[in-house]
């Protein structure tokens, strides 16, 4: 299977185990998590949505016509998909993924969507992955920039700034993430420090 394939698999048993819905709510909310710059068309949602029903991780099933609007004749009925038994299963299952494939950069943030549902060792095991990738990645990046600094013109020095103070700035956040890991609750629904008291 691809890393987008898993990935997505994630992302739609994520949102199942939150509440049924139907395709194009679905696809909304993939690429709310996906992000503005991964966006998820129906050719590749759908052809996942039929392999998950294989599988048994998610049914299809028809809206309750009694809580539904009455749709015109023309219309067919959209199919809702959930999370069956062996879907929350499965899905619990790659939430325990901490490996390389959790902190790369195409996948974190989908994992780190889930990380309420996400066991504590589990998380911090994701988070100082990622830092520690991402310091290996700025001390190559910093070593680069000091060897090209004469042969880049000016707006190159500034991207090269910018993907700098970037992964800084992300660093530092994964730093405070892991302090609040290793300290105390996992943060509040609103994000942010959990608030001493």
């Amino acid at each position: 299977m691809s890393r987008r394939a898993a990935l997505l698999e994630l992302a739609v048993l994520g949102l199942l185990h939150d509440a049924p819905m139907h395709g194009y709510e679905l696809r909304k909310r993939l690429n709310t998590i996906l992000g503005a710059f991964r966006a998820l068309s129906y050719g590749t949602l759908y052809p996942c949505l039929r392999d998950l029903v294989e599988r048994g991780w998610i049914a299809e099933t028809s809206p309750d016509p009694a809580r539904a609007a009455p749709a015109p004749s023309s219309r067919r009925a959209r199919i809702v998909y959930e999370l069956t038994a062996e879907g929350k299963e499965r899905f619990q299952e790659l939430l325990t993924d901490a490996g390389p494939a959790a902190w790369e950069d195409e996948t974190f943030d989908v994992h780190f969507a889930f990380f309420a549902r996400t066991e504590a060792d589990v998380r911090l095991r994701i988070l100082e992955g990622r830092r520690s990738r991402l310091e290996e990645r700025l001390d190559a990046f910093r070593s680069a920039a000091v060897k090209n600094r004469e042969r880049a013109d000016a707006y190159t020095a500034e991207l090269q700034r910018h993907g700098l103070e970037s992964a800084e700035r992300e660093v530092r956040w994964l730093s405070e993430l892991i302090s609040a890991e290793r300290t105390g609750p996992p943060l509040p629904p609103g994000g942010g420090p959990v608030p001493q008291t």
